[in-house]
């Protein structure tokens, strides 16, 4: 578990394995990708007249956490810990001396730097789902830029920085990010729902996802790119990256599986959504301990996930908050799943580490996992709440009722997704200086 181990590593450095190199630059990409993949999930799910809104939050989280990342971002998550286990130093602010031959365990650290970015970035982007179809898009560029300089880079210090409180001096796991990642944004989305608001037509109107393909396109995405997220976070190509890959898709297929029985039992059908939401809700759940147990335990914890994601889902209706695309049914509830059960489920064959209940360790792993969700939980929703409230009351990020009702495509980005930009805009494009509609011609083929 070499995010982990990260701190012994960087006290005796290793020279630059190429092989691991190599593999940690795949998962780079892979994890990249995901963000993209997430745009096209989300863009599915909401309704026709704001996906490309919706695509627009996550490629311009990918920019604007990118230069964050690059600017201070890194240093302070990853740097030399300043006290307490709380913050890094700014020891590489714009990488300051970060050469081409700087060496993080057996990988250059230029690639551990960019591998890091890639989950700060896909950990943003996941909280847009919270907020669709409602947003203000600068309201959203200002958020994101605070929100993984005060929220993200905190959190990722305590839980993987040389020194991290939570993992030195509490004793929590946390192998790819359910902590940081799963956790973080789920407990975000809450927030910036309660601060934004519902949808107009919340609970009365149906919200149905505007294209099932594209969803399940999304999926597939989310699906391939999270062997780079958590096997790649072995940070070599090993037995535990093999162990984790390998985990990885048991736990997204179990988590299927479970979903579309509480589907068939509760609604008498299973859907498509249900077997995306389901793949995705396992891929959450093992994602922080899937270097840490064996199959049984993240077949068992992609099946508690994919029934009680199932389920979660719901509570938004119940309680009244609107979650849009379920960030923190899926993404919370799995990430708090999956984080806790490793104090079950952890297996010293693995990783040599501590084990949990099933494998006679008590309930001290348990306990210091619960700790650890509770922290988190509470850190992020507290942060996320007063981030939110400023950006509200400064920039604004709530929409217009007007833009809402009409579309962000159009609103916003003066586009629309399916037309080209021609039907329907040219009333709301008539303004002075706006950009012309694009005319399309079609004509039929001959017979």
């Amino acid at each position: 578990m070499n995010a982990a181990a990260l701190p012994t590593q960087l006290a005796a450095p290793a020279e630059i394995d190429t092989g691991d190199t190599a593999f940690l630059l795949v998962a780079t990409a892979l994890v990249l990708l995901m963000t993209p993949g997430l745009a096209l999930f989300y863009g599915g799910m909401v309704r026709a007249k704001s996906v490309l809104n919706m695509i627009m939050m996550s490629f311009s989280a990918i920019a604007v956490v990118t230069v964050v990342w690059f600017a201070f971002g890194y240093s302070f998550a990853f740097g030399d810990d300043l006290g307490g286990g709380l913050l890094g130093d700014l020891g590489q602010v714009f990488l300051h001396d970060v050469k081409p031959g700087s060496v993080t365990g057996t990988v250059p650290t230029l690639v551990f730097a960019a591998f890091q970015l890639t989950f700060a970035i896909i950990t943003v982007a996941l909280i847009s789902g919270a907020i669709a179809d409602r947003a203000k898009f600068r309201g959203w560029l200002v958020f994101c830029a605070a929100w993984v300089a005060l929220v993200y880079v905190p959190l990722a210090h305590w839980v993987w920085g040389p020194d991290g409180w939570i993992r030195e001096q509490l004793g929590a796991l946390d192998f790819a990010g359910g902590l940081v990642v799963e956790i973080n944004s789920g407990a975000a989305g809450l927030a910036v729902a309660l601060v934004v608001g519902p949808r107009l037509g919340f609970r009365r109107d149906p919200m149905r996802p505007h294209n099932l393909p594209l969803v399940m396109l999304g999926a597939g995405l989310l699906w391939f790119g999270w062997f780079g997220f958590n096997a790649g976070s072995a940070l070599g190509a090993n037995g535990i990256a093999a162990q984790s890959l390998v985990n990885t898709q048991a736990a997204a297929c179990s988590a299927l599986l479970g979903w579309l029985l509480v589907e068939k039992k509760r609604d008498g059908h299973a859907t498509t959504f249900g077997a995306a939401s389901g793949a995705v809700s396992g891929l959450v759940a093992i994602t922080p301990s899937c270097g840490v147990v064996d199959m049984p335990g993240a077949l068992a914890i992609g099946l508690v996930a994919g029934v009680l994601c199932s389920y979660a889902v719901g509570w938004k209706h119940k309680f009244g908050y609107d979650d849009s695309l379920d960030v923190v049914g899926v993404h919370f509830v799995g990430g708090v799943v999956g984080t806790v059960l490793i104090g079950v489920f952890a297996w010293d064959g693995v990783t040599g580490g501590p084990r949990g209940l099933m494998h006679g360790g008590g309930l001290e792993l348990l306990g210091k996992q619960v700790v650890a969700v509770v922290v988190a939980a509470v850190f992020s929703f507290v942060a996320t709440y007063a981030i939110a409230t400023v950006v509200e009351r400064t920039v604004g990020f709530r929409a217009s009722a007007d833009d809402e009702q009409a579309g962000l495509d159009l609103a916003v980005h003066a586009e629309t997704a399916y037309d080209l930009g021609s039907v329907g805009a040219a009333s709301h494009l008539s303004k002075p200086g706006s950009p012309k509609p694009l005319q399309v011609r079609v004509e039929a083929d001959d017979e």
